[in-house]
């Protein structure tokens, strides 16, 4: 066993997260689960414009500039929904890899991703490193 410097534990030479420590993380995605399945009801009543207030009796040039606002909110609320749901299912992904005790390990090197990635970015699949040459030209 080697030692640690300033009692630090060597997450990179680690398999997995301690079940303390995915129980933790768990906490969290739920946490923002919850917010984002809200989200997506609200986005969802504001494209399908539940409880929408009818312009009928304004003046027809009012008219056809609100449904076409309408029709650019619509689509940009459809489009937002669309988000949330990838966002929700990658939330729900993760919860999947905290019951397989695979969640925060990195699915290109291997090596453990960052508590302090993990904690703001609960659904990634990248360290930062990994993340970061994801994005550079090959120079061969």
């Amino acid at each position: 066993m080697s030692t640690t410097k300033k009692g630090q534990t060597e997450e990179p030479n680690t398999l997995r997260y301690s079940d303390q420590e995915l129980a933790e993380f768990k906490e969290i995605i739920l946490q923002k689960l919850d917010k984002a399945r809200n989200d997506l009801e609200i986005l969802r009543q504001a494209y399908t414009n539940n409880g929408e207030n009818d312009i009928n009796d304004t003046s027809p040039t009012f008219k056809v500039l609100e449904e076409g606002y309408q029709v650019l909110s619509k689509e940009e609320n459809a489009r937002l929904a669309v988000r949330q749901q990838k966002f929700i299912a990658s939330l729900e992904a993760a919860l999947v890899r905290i019951e397989n005790k695979t969640y925060g390990i990195c699915r290109a090197t291997g090596k453990l991703i960052s508590k302090e990635r993990l904690r703001i970015v609960p659904h990634a699949t990248l360290s930062i490193d990994a993340k970061l040459n994801q994005h550079k030209p090959s120079q061969q």
